[in-house]
């Protein structure tokens, strides 16, 4: 697995965006707890995996997701969960891990983007409530961008931002840690920090894309103090 890198975080100006008038810089915080790791099989082809629940942000057919072959997979368990649909704009696609909570909490996910015309890349969701509310972060190879945002009432708000430039079809590492108010997300070894304190419960975690964004996933892992 990978840990969280040395690179440099600054705010990006947006407009409606919540943010400080300074770059926030801040180490990553150490999340106790036990680690869980996922990976997917090949009794999962072509469906949803066991224990993970498929939801969207937004209206429209889309959101879907389904473990597939690929003899890439970092894991080299030779499957990896992946969404594969064209969905509408505005569309968030999810797929939320059902059984277990969070507040303070590390995630970390392999991910390659495959295909996208709209949008491309993808992240995770934590502190997740429902699907219109939680917590994002991403990485958009097409804009070339780590960001972090908050969903409220379906309402996406961006928190932060840095550039990044990765290359689409590769499989690259991001990590995100979250204690209290201070988030603090990594793509490959670049950081990014914020304290927003929006959403202070505990709550599910899962893996996010947008729009036609078509995203693979492996090696998924959380850690922290599950609440039930």
């Amino acid at each position: 697995m990978f840990g969280f890198g040395f690179g440099i975080a600054v705010l990006s100006p947006c407009c409606g965006c919540t943010r400080n008038d300074e770059p926030e810089h801040h180490s990553a915080p150490v999340i106790e707890g036990e680690t869980r790791e996922w990976t997917f099989a090949a009794e999962d082809v072509g469906k949803v995996p066991s224990g993970w629940e498929v939801a969207q942000t937004g209206k429209g057919d889309g959101s879907k997701w389904e473990v597939l072959a690929d003899e890439s997979a970092p894991s080299r368990s030779g499957f990896v969960l992946a969404q594969t649909a064209e969905s509408p704009r505005s569309m968030f696609n999810l797929c939320v891990a059902e059984d277990v909570r969070y507040r303070d909490v590390e995630l970390k996910v392999s991910f390659k983007s495959v295909a996208g015309r709209v949008d491309q890349g993808g992240g995770f969701v934590w502190r997740y409530v429902d699907a219109n509310h939680y917590y994002i972060c991403r990485f958009n190879p097409l804009e070339d961008n780590l960001r972090i945002y908050k969903v409220i009432v379906g309402k996406r708000t961006q928190l932060a931002s840095v550039d990044v430039e990765l290359a689409a079809d590769q499989w690259h590492q991001l990590a995100v840690a979250m204690q209290g108010d201070l988030i603090v997300c990594d793509v490959d070894g670049i950081q990014l920090s914020v304290r927003d304190d929006t959403l202070s419960d505990a709550g599910r975690v899962g893996l996010w894309t947008k729009a036609d964004a078509q995203t693979r996933f492996d090696d998924f892992s959380v850690t922290g103090r599950s609440i039930k």
